[in-house]
């Protein structure tokens, strides 16, 4: 018998990697609808730790975490750089 794994269960293992979270999050980042990278910022956080866990490392409500990463959050930088260190990863820039 074949064993299989779902893509969300493989997804949440990757992402426990922190090059993997970065890589994951760059290609995001690509992107023009800035709903793409909240949803994968989202799962990052899911995987590294858990809402609760990054709402209390970030002192902000689990409440308006959710509500920052939803697919219509903005986030300010404070909160998006707050919420990157949480998870083990920062902010950077590089050239295109």
């Amino acid at each position: 018998m074949n064993a299989s794994i779902n893509h969300d269960d493989w997804l949440f293992a990757q992402l426990q990697d922190a090059v993997f979270a970065a890589e994951y999050l760059n290609a995001a980042g690509e992107d023009e609808d800035p709903a793409t990278y909240l949803t994968a910022l989202r799962k990052v956080v899911e995987a590294r730790g858990g809402m609760a866990f990054i709402a209390e490392k970030t002192q902000l409500s689990r409440e308006t975490l959710y509500r920052t990463l939803s697919s219509r959050g903005n986030p300010t930088i404070k909160t998006l750089h707050a919420v990157l260190k949480a998870t083990g990863l920062k902010i950077s820039v590089s050239a295109g």
